[in-house]
């Protein structure tokens, strides 16, 4: 079985012109690293002309499709009935785009297949992760 997921999805550049730019996103999870996403954008679609990837909580994308969620770098709010709205803010400035919340349902249900909520904490590696923190004994 895969331990990590991948789905592209499209997003919406949400901009002061009166039509919003479509741009491909691939939203990722990976069981070694269980209580976060990615969401990536690819380098066409960035003003750097480099990928861009944010990094933020499942829970926090669950929890933002129902109820506006978040205080930090990434925020996400429900928009209508079939979008949601996530929000990234640098010091750059504010990005905001909208995917189609059918899309995150399903990308969560995948993740969900492969870690069930409540459960991340069994699919940790502390050692692994202490010896890249402190270094091999």
């Amino acid at each position: 079985m895969s331990t990590v997921i991948e789905q592209s999805v499209q997003a919406r550049m949400v901009a002061s012109a009166p039509q919003m730019e479509t741009l491909p996103a691939v939203l990722s999870y990976d069981r070694a690293d269980p209580f976060a996403v990615r969401m990536a954008f690819p380098a066409p679609a960035t003003l750097e002309g480099t990928e861009v990837s944010w990094q933020f909580s499942r829970d926090l994308l669950a929890a933002g499709m129902e109820v506006p969620s978040g205080l930090g770098d990434v925020r996400v709010r429900p928009f209508g009935y079939d979008r949601t709205v996530l929000e990234f803010h640098a010091a750059e400035g504010i990005a905001m785009v909208h995917v189609r919340t059918a899309d995150l349902r399903r990308f969560l249900r995948r993740a969900q297949e492969l870690v069930p909520c409540g459960h991340e904490h069994r699919f940790l590696d502390l050692d692994r992760d202490l010896t890249e923190l402190f270094g091999p004994c």
